[in-house]
């Protein structure tokens, strides 16, 4: 895209051409990162708090993020530097432990914080790029249905990544999900622990459904040979549908008007009027 400008001078009309790449600006680390961690989107159920809509499903390497319950209004902030952990300081905890309860690593005391174990399975929130302060913050949730979570809580924190002083602005997003993926590494299953939820639930009733229609067929394959072993008996008067329904569709069919044969391998059956009259 271009604009033309236009000087005048005394006896002379000058155009310039300036390109404009307003349009064509290369996206900013924000918009990459975002592109290559989607968010999970929160809501509301009969049972409390529900993932809407999954995102990437990332897995914790590294012990010390210390969370909250998604209901919890307070959000602690752990940062990550230098290849180390560093969770919320003492007097960040003393401060907020009085609205926080006690503090823990399991949910089944009735704590309700707790510290993210290494392989523990979250979703991205919400992704925060500040290059001024060289810090990229990525608001976590648990993924309780991966962690086997029961009953859920859904457990967020604040992930804060800080880079070298005035390295950020120079940084590819490459170099940046390599230091995210220290700490938070894209999981292998990439449809998420509430998606594979329902695939294995499906899993289950295609198994069942199988085994039902297998059941079925298993059942018509016994009244088949059933019917296969049990003799076959032909009577004078029978129609020709019974016949067929006795001993099945004939190889061979002779049609003399209300005379008609039925052939079989070794049976020969002769209809009159629609009427058995005779077998040979």
């Amino acid at each position: 895209m271009f604009a033309k400008y236009k000087v005048l001078l005394p006896g002379l009309a000058l155009i310039f051409v300036s390109g404009l790449q307003a349009n064509a600006q290369a996206p900013t680390l924000q918009e990459q990162l975002a592109a290559q961690y989607k968010t999970t989107k929160m809501g509301t159920d009969t049972s409390g708090a529900a993932v809407v809509e999954a995102g990437t499903l990332l897995a914790i390497q590294k012990g010390g993020i210390l969370g909250v319950p998604w209901t919890d209004h307070s959000l602690l902030t752990t940062k990550y530097e230098g290849g180390a952990v560093h969770s919320p300081n003492s007097l960040m905890v003393a401060g907020k432990k009085s609205l926080l309860g006690h503090f823990g690593t399991t949910q089944n005391e009735g704590q309700t914080t707790k510290f993210f174990g290494k392989g523990d399975k979250v979703y991205a929130t919400k992704i925060d790029v500040k290059v001024d302060k060289d810090t990229v913050t990525l608001a976590i949730v648990a993924c309780d249905t991966c962690n086997k979570t029961d009953p859920p809580t859904y457990n967020k924190a604040n992930v804060e990544f800080v880079f070298p002083k005035g390295s950020l602005a120079k940084a590819s997003a490459g170099d940046v999900e390599d230091t995210i993926g220290q700490l938070l590494s894209i999981s292998d299953d990439s449809q998420g622990g509430d998606q594979q939820q329902g695939d294995q639930q499906q899993q289950g009733d295609q198994q069942q459904q199988g085994q039902q229609q297998g059941q079925q067929q298993g059942g018509q394959d016994q009244g088949q040979q059933q019917q296969q072993q049990e003799p076959q008996s032909i009577q004078m008067g029978m129609t020709m549908d019974q016949v067929q329904a006795a001993l099945g569709q004939p190889q061979k069919t002779v049609n003399l008007g209300p005379k008609q044969i039925y052939v079989y391998k070794d049976l020969k059956v002769t209809f009159f009027n629609g009427r058995v009259v005779d077998v040979q």
